[in-house]
């Protein structure tokens, strides 16, 4: 399914197999899931020499680096990453010990706390996130067929221009 391969893509004889079975928009879902599940394997390696923590982590830092203000409650958080908050509990508490977030009760909820990054992880972030993209970047190219690599590219937002008018070390060509 990671090979992007759409009904018109397939012959003849194997597209007949997929007519009924599922409507187009379940399999585009499971081909999505497919090459989401592909790359996100092929970042793990990435994000922990980056920033030395897991990709979960890894999804709760980016989470809060999108935020007004880098903090969001715990129960937020939970909801956004579909994560049990049990499971959550566990990956703020690694990010608190590396130094990465900071806990504190939310602002009059006694019950509620409220996670923020640290000067720490916003510096990690900004060394490492366009390399990371980057890596996003190449992992889509490995992942898609060569007809789907444009179109999941266009998805994505423009790389940003290096400061120094160069392109971006190690980032792939544009299409």
């Amino acid at each position: 399914m990671a090979d992007f391969l759409a009904p018109a893509d397939l012959p003849e004889h194997e597209q007949a197999a997929d007519d009924g079975l599922l409507p187009s928009e379940l399999r585009s879902w499971m081909r999505l899931l497919a090459a989401a599940g592909a790359i996100e394997q092929q970042l793990r390696a990435h994000v922990k020499d980056a920033l030395g923590v897991s990709h979960d982590e890894f999804l709760v830092l980016c989470l809060l680096a999108d935020q007004p203000g880098s903090s969001l409650r715990m129960t937020q958080i939970a909801e956004l990453l579909g994560r049990p908050k049990t499971r959550l509990t566990y990956q703020v508490a690694c990010l608190q010990h590396a130094g990465l977030i900071t806990r504190r009760s939310a602002c009059g909820d006694k019950r509620g706390i409220e996670v923020a990054l640290t000067d720490k992880a916003r510096t990690l972030l900004s060394e490492s996130s366009r390399p990371l993209a980057d890596a996003v970047s190449q992992a889509i190219a490995r992942t898609a067929c060569a007809q789907r690599y444009e179109q999941l590219h266009d998805l994505l937002p423009p790389p940003e221009a290096p400061r120094d008018g160069s392109r971006a070390a190690g980032g792939p060509a544009g299409p």
